[in-house]
């Protein structure tokens, strides 16, 4: 017995209580040999008390439940495990039929841990003869079963095997048979009595059984059976053994108190729990029921032709009858059907019913088989809440159930056909349910009919969306670490911490947006900043204080200033594919966030365990960046000037990064690759001269700098060209009006000062700084310096380097190096201004480069230091000449730039990945030959260095031919081996070649060069090919991508190259510390807009996103997928107006029977003013004459 679980229910006895028989009064209908009471117990199961009331025995004569019964604690309840059934367990407890339901409620949710259904079905109607037709079955198992798994519904029956329980238990069966992948489980309960239960005693524990030994039987005479396909049973006592029917009014209030309950998303509670009745065949009996049920507003489902009372009910809602002819076809109908009953109380009840007629739906598998069981349902459930008036109110829990179905096309047809009025504030609820369920068809349904966004999210309601996340979801377990490390932070103090949401669950986590935020600071870096950094005010600046003051939030009621955006971010987090697409259309800021995207999504994929999960959201990267690429190509083919403005703008709502800077953080390299951004970057690249410029002429200017001021170099005329390009190209703005103010168009990019229109620079230096302002001046300035720099260094390395005092060119040597320092000094502290000292130093290590030069410089500060001593020159001569070596593998990255060269580079470096897998597979293999052919040639080596080398060394070498047969080949030996090899010197010993099993060396020589030479080389030359044909495919967007990252390099760098820049370096000192002359050079790759002038350039990206995402749905819509669509959908609607055309039919055969019905009553009304004298018209009444007559008549006149 399992005593947790003993204990957990150790409460039900004293809460849930069972009845027994007070008061003997004996059946004297029956003809058994023992005495039995009415209840249905022989008299010895009777105790003393309840024979010793011999009085009021006597007085009554018939016995009833509520009278001659008591309460006592139930001793029936716990786990029943079905054996012969593959030891299936359920739940099952004996109840009194006058127990609260809401107890019983809470006992199936909370302590038997049974989900909180969406919707309650319940079948009833089967008797024990019932025979289950074939395409009955196919309902239950593909409609009903498969309905309630989708939905989350319970089934409810009598859970025996028995009628329509045995039935239904049997589509669960085959349903959960042949759907063994799905993870939901369909929840079917059994409501029966007690006293009908096959061996009920093995359940009798009052302790509790854990579980209870059941037998499952299929005798017909033990046919009360459990059903082991049954969940839980909730097996009611009335008091009575073997008699029916005990357990229907107790199911009935059951029924009426789940309708009072409520469930929703993460506790809110926001969907009341529908409850529908389905009647298959059913007896008389449930006439009585169906009539309760329908006063308590519980809707009804037909299934006309399953027999019995269902053809009865199905036949008079179908059917088109007045007030008079209903009485009669019913009737005639009950006559039919059940000649012994009392027919005048059934027909009250079927007209009672008919009041009710909305609440009566049928389903016939003839007109409605084309349709899901669960579309059948819901059109039931809104049926019957649908009235002639009725507010949207009315219709709320009915659209938050199409909601949690996903049944998107029955709330189009019926919630938003134009009939009811919705309000936004309407909306909210079911809106909740759609972001929550991950349901984006209804997000737009919702938007498109009025929903406002703006007005709906909150920044508290966006917190309580992020806490909805699911428990074993990346994102959950980020925002608990964050929440856990605030909470350490704060020293556990409580009153520190924020308040928690109280629209939430004491079970439901809860999160806050400063949870968010350090979540998007880890993926994204300081581009989520602006976004919820400005929500909150640290208390101090140490890390030991409170991050937050301990104050109310009152950030959480205001409304969120970018709605679509905060959305789109809470999507991405969560790798909500469509639905974050969708708020990326219905966002602004396209290009850059969609580059946010990709940059989150590929950063998750790291982190993310499941590899299918890594790869959707590797996917879902590629896609946003595709989108942003799209958008992007859009606006590029519509206004070239205003694309590259586009490029560099400063986004506010990402930390005022461009579009540049995040897709280079996203690795977007099809982005960067665009034609619109290389334009862009050759436009930087060289500045204001011509891009046609021959190499040779600029190193002509380099040496030269007189022949920039000829006609060598072709530049931009003048300042006053250049003013009227920027003017004419910024006039097809939306409005008409200049894209950019005036005043920013004087300012010289090239320069490090802004520049009036009234204070022009001579030609002299506008042309110097033309030339020496470029980009590629730079780069060709430092290739060539370079050169020389590796000059001078192998020459002092080789011919000039002194043991004692250091000669001139070691000097001028020592200084290129200490210059080549300070620009790394520069690159690192002095580039980006506006970061903190740690993220400078990151941001300059992120770069293989720059750790590249680091360790250059540091390994020729430490050969400099140790070739200053005597005893260390060696040592500080072999750092030299590796440092050499590493100064050379630096010129890698200046030939990155060459179309050519470039992808090589990329593909040399991705080999080298490839060539360690080949030499571990190698080093493995030659190990084991190694140690096998030493430990079988010079097994008495003891000589290390000797070891080492025959044991890899000599190996290594083979594989490129180099075969020493004279020390491996016995024939060819030349040894000096003593006879006896335990008699022999020490030295002769370490020379001494073994040749036993000599036969053996040369076999393993064989495999080892056909495994090696063979096998392995050729598995890395079939590595190389894959790896180059994999890069050479992508070369040209793999150069490109380098290519952008090379030109913003340059473009940051002074005009000098080392030794020279130390002068560059002297005026940047010069001009920012003494003349405080701020820089503006980055101006090219960041432009920081005016709010008006930025306004108009989104307003312009918006109207671009919107052509392009028109032109792709148009390319969908013409493609073969969408046109099968359309045509269903076509098909569809003919079915649903073939329906309403029968709909129509029926009313057009109502109003002709009334209308013949009237037609009858004036002819007698006539026919009797006529006989009675009382008009003196002599004039017969006027008869009607129908039309199609007259004219037969005519013809036969004419005839």
């Amino acid at each position: 017995m399992d005593s947790t679980l003993e204990n957990d229910q150790s409460w039900i006895p004293k809460v849930i209580k069972k009845k027994i028989c007070s008061t003997f009064l004996e059946d004297t209908t029956t003809q058994s040999k023992q005495q039995l009471c009415q209840c249905g117990y022989p008299k010895t199961r009777h105790s003393q008390v309840a024979m010793e009331d011999n009085f009021g025995a006597a007085v009554v004569s018939r016995w009833n439940t509520a009278d001659h019964t008591t309460e006592e604690p139930t001793d029936a309840f716990g786990d029943v495990a079905f054996f012969r059934k593959g030891r299936r367990q359920g739940k099952f407890v004996r109840l009194s039929s006058d127990t609260d339901p809401a107890i019983v409620y809470t006992l199936i949710t909370h302590f038997w841990g049974i989900a909180h259904p969406n919707l309650v079905v319940s079948v009833v109607g089967g008797e024990q003869s019932l025979k289950m037709k074939t395409w009955l079955k196919d309902i239950l198992r593909r409609g009903l079963v498969k309905a309630a798994q989708s939905t989350g519904a319970w089934i409810m029956t009598s859970g025996l095997q028995v009628g329509i329980g045995k039935y239904v238990g049997q589509a669960v069966h085959d349903h959960a048979t042949a759907n063994t992948r799905s993870t939901a489980k369909v929840v079917a309960m059994g409501i029966a009595p007690w006293g009908i239960v096959y061996e009920k005693e093995r359940l009798v524990n009052p302790k509790g059984s854990f579980p209870a030994e059941y037998t499952v039987s299929s005798d017909k005479d033990e046919e009360y059976t459990l059903d082991d396909n049954y969940s839980a049973f909730l097996l009611v006592d009335d008091g009575t053994n073997k008699q029916m029917g005990g357990e229907i009014q107790f199911q009935a209030r059951l029924e009426q108190h789940i309708l009072t309950q409520r469930t929703g998303i993460g506790g809110r509670g926001s969907i009341e729990i529908p409850v529908l009745c389905m009647l298959i065949q059913g007896g008389p009996n449930m006439l009585e029921r169906i009539y309760k049920a329908t006063t308590n507003n519980i809707p009804w489902l037909i299934l006309a032709g399953s027999g019995g009372l269902a053809d009865i009910l199905a036949e008079v809602m179908m059917g088109s009858f007045t007030a008079e002819t209903l009485k009669k076809e019913v009737e005639v109908q009950i006559q039919k059907h059940f000649p012994s009953e009392d027919i005048q109380r059934l027909v009250e009840l079927v007209e009672r019913i008919f009041e009710n007629k909305q609440l009566i739906t049928v389903y016939s598998a003839d007109l409605d088989g084309t349709e899901e069981f669960d579309t059948i349902i819901l059109k039931a459930l809104f049926k019957a809440c649908k009235k002639e008036r009725t507010t949207a109110q009315n219709y709320l829990d009915e659209l938050k159930l199409a909601v949690a179905w996903s049944r998107v096309d029955i709330a189009k047809s019926q919630f938003f056909n134009g009939e009811i009025e919705w309000k936004s504030s309407d909306l909210e609820d079911p809106m909740t349910a759609a972001l929550v369920n991950n349901k984006t068809e209804f997000v737009k349904l919702f938007i498109d009919n009025g929903f406002n966004m703006v007005e709906y999210l909150s920044y508290r309601r966006l917190e309580e969306l992020y806490s909805t996340v699911a428990s074993k979801s990346l994102l959950n377990s980020f925002l608990q670490k964050k929440k856990e490390e605030r909470r350490s932070s704060q020293g556990g103090n409580e009153s520190m911490l924020l308040p928690v949401n109280p629209n939430l669950s004491g079970a439901q986590q809860s999160y806050t947006l400063l949870e968010v935020l350090k979540v998007l600071k880890d993926l994204m870096g300081d581009f989520c900043e602006p976004m919820y950094g400005q929500l909150f005010k640290r208390a101090d600046s140490h890390r030991n204080k409170p991050l937050l003051k301990p104050q109310e939030l009152s950030y959480q009621m205001r409304k969120c200033t970018t709605p679509w955006t905060d959305l789109f971010i809470w999507a991405v987090l969560q790798s909500r594919n469509e639905m974050s697409t969708y708020f990326w259309e219905m966002g602004g800021e396209s290009v850059s966030s969609g580059l946010v995207a990709c940059k989150i999504l590929r950063e998750m994929a790291r982190y993310q365990p499941e590899a299918e999960g890594a790869q959707l959201m590797k996917e879902m990267a590629a896609k946003f960046a595709q989108l942003s690429l799209d958008v992007f190509n859009q606006c590029y083919r519509h206004n070239e000037k205003r694309a590259f403005r586009l490029l560099v703008r400063q986004c506010p709502l990402w930390g005022s990064a461009t579009c540049l800077q995040l897709a280079n953080e996203a690795d977007a390299r099809n982005f960067l690759a665009h034609d619109g951004v290389q334009a862009l970057l050759n436009q930087i690249w060289w500045g204001e001269m011509d891009r046609n410029t021959e190499t040779w002429k600029l190193c002509i200017a380099f040496f030269c700098p007189l022949f920039i001021y000829s006609s060598l170099i072709k530049f931009s005329n003048s300042r006053e060209e250049h003013m009227t390009e920027k003017n004419t190209s910024d006039l097809d703005s939306i409005d008409g009006d200049l894209l950019l103010p005036k005043s920013d168009i004087y300012h010289d990019s090239e320069a490090d000062v802004s520049v009036s229109p009234g204070n022009m620079r001579p030609f002299w230096m506008i042309r110097w700084k033309q030339f020496w302002g470029a980009p590629v001046t730079s780069f060709f300035g430092n290739v060539i310096m370079y050169f020389a720099f590796l000059f001078l260094f192998a020459y002092v390395l080789i011919l000039d380097l002194p043991l004692k005092n250091p000669s001139i060119a070691e000097l001028i040597l020592y200084f290129w190096v200490l210059t080549l320092a300070f620009e790394e000094i520069r690159q690192t502290f002095f580039v980006s201004m506006n970061i903190s000292l740690k993220k400078k130093v990151k941001l300059y290590y992120q770069d293989m480069w720059n750790k590249c030069d680091i360790l250059a410089i540091l390994m020729f500060v430490a050969g400099v230091i140790s070739r200053m001593f005597s005893s260390w020159y060696e040592m500080g001569r072999v750092i030299l000449c590796l440092d050499f070596m590493v100064f050379c593998f630096r010129l890698v990255h200046i030939f990155a730039i060459h179309k050519q060269l470039g992808p090589k580079i990329i593909i040399v470096g991705k080999m080298i990945k490839d060539v360690f897998f080949f030499l571990f597979f190698l080093g493995v293999w030659l190990m084991a030959y190694g140690v096998a052919t030493q430990g079988l040639l010079y097994h008495t080596e003891s000589r290390a260095s000797w070891i080492f080398r025959r044991v890899f060394y000599r190996p290594y070498l083979q594989i490129f031919g180099q075969i020493p047969l004279d020390e491996l080949d016995a024939t060819r030996f030349h040894s000096r081996c003593p006879d006896n090899l335990t008699e022999g010197s020490e030295e002769e010993l370490s020379t001494c070649t073994n040749t036993y099993a000599n036969w053996l060396v040369i076999l393993l020589l064989t495999i080892f060069l056909l495994i090696a030479n063979i096998l392995l080389v050729n598995l890395l030359i079939a590595m190389f090919s894959y790896t180059f044909n994999k890069v050479q495919e992508k070369s040209d967007i793999y150069w490109k991508f380098q290519r952008y990252n090379l030109v913003v390099e340059y473009h940051k760098r002074p005009a000098l190259a080392p030794p020279f820049i130390i002068l560059s370096h002297i005026h940047i000192f010069i001009k920012r510390n003494i003349r405080k002359v701020p820089t503006v050079k980055g101006r090219l790759f960041i432009t920081d807009l005016s709010e008006a002038v930025a306004n108009r350039l989104m307003t312009w990206e918006a109207v671009q996103k919107e052509n392009y995402l028109l032109s792709r749905n148009r390319i969908k819509r013409e493609s073969n997928m969408e046109r099968l669509k359309r045509t269903a959908q076509k098909v569809d609607s003919v079915l649903s107006y073939i329906t309403d055309i029968r709909d129509h039919d029926r009313r057009l055969k109502v109003i002709e029977k009334q209308i013949e019905y009237c037609t009858e009553a004036l002819q007698w009304l006539a026919e009797s003013l006529l006989q009675s004298n009382l008009i003196g018209n002599a004039r017969a009444p006027p008869t009607f004459t129908d039309p199609s007559s007259k004219k037969t008549t005519g013809c036969n006149d004419s005839k």
